[in-house]
């Protein structure tokens, strides 16, 4: 294992930089917390609005193993059904300090005395770490390597032997760390202000500084053991998160979503960047992404190609033609200005991408990746902050996530309303998205733990859309999403907090499936991987189907189709979903199990399974939904199965 400082390339974007210098506490606390703007009224915006339908469905939150936990850091109680932890691998030291653990109250404590130091003449004693300085944060997966972003820079394991190890670790400060994977490649976003170019850890002080860094860095990490940043691609607003795009015709070709959250930098330091509402500049840097165009085989000439506007309204020509902020009435959220996207997944194979935009879900057409055009947008006054997306296989069912106190609050407690901070899950309807029901973590938690809506992506079990999701201190929980009308929780693996009477934000940011097992990035206590286990929800053969596929390369805000072989194991699994309703006659199920069972013993009837076929699609006509999917796709199995 190795822990090296990223070395900038001879040849490096160096765009003139810009930023405005916010205090510490302002810059760690945004990228969490947005500032929230009341201005016009919905009528007057022309927005899909989901109606009451969606707050009326809301799931029931209550008391459960899980609400109560011991607290500690590394020592905390656990609770889980239906998934098994199996590894837990601790920060190291150049990535953990305890005076780092991030509390919102203490640190605004901690400032206020410095402030009045400073007010009456005396020295003034700040916080010894800004807001989450050594939280980790997302991942991106590529062969047998889990690649865990961190504000402090990101480190590499090798997860092909029994337990992950330590590959590099990369000090590179300045949040949020956010990584994707392609190839030899790591791409990382950057947004605070501390943020140098060289990577270096003195911070860059000053309104404008020419060593400050706020965008897409590039590293080189075919030495896995020592990456190095070759391009570094500077923004507007530095970047939160980005998503990946390739070129639908040209495979050297990759666009890179930029999704910046903070505020705009000075023209002094960036020329590009001007700010304002559109009324007063209609060159804004705000309302728009930045859409980045890099050469794979000349990373270093990583360039923004375009920032389209993709709030406007393209007849008015109105810039920001979605919701503006505040409140909707007296018992809704106060919801987040749409002027800026915080998270875009994008499902190429599809042409399209799910923008989590603040105060509006969008659905952009990215058949062109270097033109996204929005074709449809939805409001509900009880999301408080759209913060992320995730498309079922199909592709016709979105996931959005509410992140309601930014992610540093505790707002899974009894008495919190169970369709805030939620999921809101809508479907896709002749292009157009409809929300259709709120879901929220089934369990109460405490006072001192931070919990949200988070991270999360879809586990390959065949015939059903599941979702494995962090919750930070709600745990990670597995839910069903199958029918978006009717989700249900099948497992959860869940902490107690840190701290039993101070909220110090920890828990999971970021949950994910890769090739097997749920990978959990701690912000404060680590890698966690865990594993299913059969049970009441997902038997053994929806596990081995699931853990059958294996991907090359993984990031999660670029989904991909999944596709299972034809195996007995995948039949199986589908034999399982229809034996737990009625969908098809038992005497058809009793052959089908048959059948698989011979095929398991290496013994293929292509007689029988091709009248298994016939069967199967007859019964597929006489059924509905789901069941009528997984009857047609287990008779298209075994017509494939028979040559």
């Amino acid at each position: 294992m190795a822990i090296t400082r990223a070395m900038t390339a001879t040849r490096t974007i160096t765009t003139t930089i810009t930023a405005r210098l916010a205090s510490r506490y302002r810059k760690g606390i945004s990228a969490m917390k947005h500032r929230l703007l009341c201005t016009a009224a919905l009528a007057s915006l022309g927005l899909a609005f989901t109606a009451g339908a969606t707050s009326a469905q809301v799931n029931t939150v209550e008391a459960d193993e899980r609400t109560a936990l011991s607290a500690g850091l590394f020592d905390a109680g656990e609770a889980a059904s239906g998934l098994e932890l199996v590894h837990s691998v601790p920060p190291i030291d150049a990535f953990f300090d305890e005076r780092a653990l991030f509390s919102p109250r203490e640190f605004m404590e901690a400032m206020q005395r410095a402030q009045a130091a400073r007010e009456a003449g005396e020295e003034a004693e700040e916080p010894p770490f800004s807001p989450l300085a050594l939280a980790n944060t997302d991942f991106a997966f590529r062969d047998n390597l889990v690649i865990m972003g961190n504000y402090h820079g990101f480190l590499i394991y090798d997860v092909s032997g029994d337990a992950p190890e330590l590959v590099s670790a990369t000090v590179c400060p300045g949040g949020q760390g956010d990584v994707s994977v392609h190839g030899d490649l790591l791409f990382m976003s950057v947004e605070q202000n501390r943020a140098r170019l060289d990577c270096g850890a003195g911070g860059a002080d000053g309104e404008v500084n020419e060593e400050r860094f706020r965008g897409i860095r590039i590293f080189d990490i075919s030495d896995l053991t020592a990456p190095r940043q070759v391009a570094a691609v500077q923004t507007c607003r530095g970047s939160h998160t980005h998503t990946q795009v390739p070129d639908p015709n040209d495979p050297n070709i990759l666009y890179i979503y930029n999704s910046g959250t903070q505020p705009v930098r000075p023209e002094d330091e960036l020329g590009i960047c001007t700010d304002g509402q559109p009324e007063e500049n209609p060159e804004t840097a705000l309302y728009s992404i930045d859409v980045i165009r890099v050469a794979l085989d000349a990373p270093e000439t990583a360039e923004i190609v375009n920032r389209p506007r993709i709030f406007g309204d393209p007849e008015t020509g109105e810039i920001g033609a979605l919701w503006r902020g505040g409140q909707m009435g007296v018992a809704s959220q106060r919801t987040a200005q749409t002027n800026h996207c915080h998270d875009i997944t994008a499902y190429p194979e599809l042409g399209i991408a799910a923008g989590a935009c603040s105060g509006n879900g969008i659905l952009l057409d990215i058949t062109d990746p270097a033109n996204p055009v929005r074709i449809s947008d939805m409001f509900d006054p009880d999301m408080a902050y759209w913060h992320s997306a995730t498309f079922n296989n199909v592709g016709d069912v979105v996931v959005f996530t509410d992140e309601w106190g930014g992610g540093v609050a505790a707002r899974c407690q009894a008495d919190d309303p169970a369709h805030w901070g939620a999921n809101l899950i809508a479907t896709i309807e002749d292009g157009q998205l409809v929300g259709q029901r709120f879901y929220k973590l089934p369990s109460i938690q405490g006072a001192s733990e931070n919990c949200v809506a988070h991270n999360g992506s879809l586990i390959p079990v065949p015939g059903r859309d599941i979702m494995v999701q962090a919750w930070y201190q709600g745990g990670i929980s597995i839910k069903d999403f199958t029918d978006p009308n009717n989700p249900f929780e099948i497992a959860y693996f869940d902490r107690g907090p840190v701290d039993a009477d101070t909220l110090k934000v920890a828990g999971y940011w970021s949950a994910y499936w890769y090739n097997g097992r749920i990978y959990g990035s701690e912000i404060a206590r680590g890698l966690d991987v865990l594993r299913l286990l059969p049970g009441e929800h997902l038997s053994e053969a929806e596990i081995a189907a699931a853990e059958a596929v294996t991907e090359q390369q993984s990031n999660p805000q670029t989904q991909t189709r999944i596709v299972w072989e034809d195996t007995p194991v995948v039949a199986r699994a589908y034999l399982d979903q229809l034996a737990r309703g009625e969908a098809a006659p038992a005497r058809l199920l009793d052959r089908v199990r048959a059948e698989i069972t011979q095929w398991e013993r290496g013994r293929v009837n292509r007689g029988n399974f091709n009248r298994l076929a016939r069967d199967l699609a007859a019964a597929a006509g006489d059924a509905e939904g789901r069941d009528a999917a997984r009857l047609t796709a287990l008779g298209e199995l075994f017509g494939r199965a028979a040559g």
